[in-house]
């Protein structure tokens, strides 16, 4: 795929033999680490993104952009793939789900990426800003209310808040009815679980929901995608919405929990706004830190390396934010020159709500549990083992449980942190039933969803 390499060109600490790993406990350990050594080969260098799985991953702030902004020599559609045309990708690889082609805007280009990323755009602008910040605050307080009263006043909150919170949300924003919603929620959790069969559950659920709009259309992301000038079929209707589900979920739970533990952690600067713990996070920790597969139409020069056209270049979005030419005067970049959000025709569309549930998420957290802290120091939390994500794995926290009296705010606490001006979004008076030691009241049947959607009707 590359030019080869000569010894004395491998930097300290690559291995002699093969390529840079980008995945794995070592990886997920310490990337920055694994970047820094990238980076001896220039503003690109060759990776094994999975066993037996080779890309050209771009660390370079600059060649980042360079590749993002010129669709004319990197084009997205992994059909042109080398590697996998060839027989010469693992047919069980983890790589695959996460690349192989899929006929949606993300891995679409020309004509046809315009007319789906129109569909997407158009229909996500009908959101109303307002609706999204009550959506998701309710949706956080039913999470909240699930483990608040326990008396161990201890919760883990990437499984009991973080993950399920944007699930919620896009279920109801996509018009989900309860058991739909709960097959979806199954389905799109399954796939980031590896659990076997968790594609076919999501593409029921969703198929089943297509056509459930097409008989009775209402007013939600869904039926928009549908009604669009662009006259999606249903098929790519699925895919689109298998995209927004994808793209939004995973990364938005790993924002939500990083930005939660940088705020609750030991550097933090008592005084700051959570807007200010979310921005650090995707400079810092982009959720999406490995992505964006791109196929050079021609053999492309980056740096001193040649890449052979069709052969996959990965855009670090990790790297390429914490490249050490951009950090040296990153004070004077807009604090939203980031490329957490990728850049050029394929930058996420829903940038500006993802930022603003983000925000929200942790002003809730914050606000329902005035003295929430972390259980252990930011800097001891542990990373998942991913080439794709940066997410934590565990974010355990303790808090007064509710019933109990709080304790009087110190200057020094966390809940001191918050700013004056942020008020705590009530609580809804039916609280539901909660997790205690002391055995669980009984829950409505269902899933998460239709637990959900039962504790909104006072059920």
């Amino acid at each position: 795929m590359q030019q080869p390499i000569e010894p004395q060109e491998i930097p300290p600490g690559c291995p002699a033999h093969g390529n840079v790993q980008i995945y794995g406990p070592s990886f997920g350990a310490d990337p920055d680490s694994h970047y820094a050594q990238l980076r001896h080969f220039g503003p690109s260098a060759p990776v094994d993104i999975a066993p037996g799985v080779q890309a050209e991953l771009v660390t370079s702030y600059d060649a980042a952009l360079y590749v993002l902004q010129n669709p004319a020599s990197f084009v997205r559609d992994s059909r042109r793939w080398n590697a996998l045309n060839e027989g010469r990708v693992p047919a069980d690889s983890p790589a695959l789900p996460m690349m192989a082609y899929r006929p949606n805007a993300l891995m679409s280009d020309g004509a046809s990426h315009a007319r789906l990323r129109r569909a997407v755009t158009d229909s996500l602008a009908t959101i109303n800003e307002h609706q999204l910040i009550r959506q998701t605050q309710q949706s956080a307080n039913y999470l909240i209310s699930q483990f608040s009263t326990d008396i161990r006043g201890q919760a883990e909150l990437m499984a009991e808040y973080a993950q399920p919170l944007p699930l919620l949300v896009f279920s109801e924003l996509f018009g989900c009815p309860p058991d739909i919603g709960d097959r979806v929620i199954a389905g799109i959790s399954g796939l980031f679980e590896g659990t076997p069969g968790s594609d076919e559950v999501l593409g029921g659920a969703l198929t089943e929901l297509i056509a459930l709009k097409r008989r009775r259309p209402t007013a939600d992301l869904t039926t928009r995608l549908m009604e669009h000038s662009a006259q999606l079929s249903d098929e790519e209707v699925l895919h689109q919405l298998v995209t927004l589900l994808s793209g939004g979920t995973a990364p938005l739970a790993a924002a939500i929990g990083t930005s939660s533990a940088l705020y609750l952690g030991e550097d933090w600067q008592m005084g700051l706004p959570v807007e200010d713990a979310v921005s650090q996070t995707l400079w810092n920790y982009a959720p999406i830190s490995n992505y964006a597969a791109h196929y050079p139409t021609h053999d492309v020069e980056l740096g001193d390396r040649l890449v052979r056209a069709n052969d996959p270049i990965l855009i670090s979005f990790a790297a390429a934010n914490t490249d050490p030419k951009l950090t040296q005067h990153r004070e004077q970049l807009s604090a939203k020159a980031h490329l957490a959000f990728g850049a050029g025709p394929h930058a996420c569309p829903a940038k500006d709500p993802a930022f603003m549930m983000t925000v929200t998420a942790v002003e809730t957290l914050l606000n329902q549990l005035h003295d929430v802290e972390l259980r252990v120091p930011f800097k001891s939390l542990t990373w998942a083992p991913s080439p794709w994500s940066r997410s934590l794995v565990t974010l355990p926290i303790r808090f007064t449980p509710r019933g109990v009296p709080q304790p009087t705010e110190t200057a020094g606490s966390k809940a001191g942190r918050l700013p004056q001006q942020q008020t705590a979004a009530p609580a809804p008076s039916n609280a539901g039933p909660s997790r205690t030691n002391a055995g669980a009241a009984p829950q409505p049947k269902g899933g998460l969803f239709s637990r959900f959607l039962a504790w909104t009707r006072g059920e």
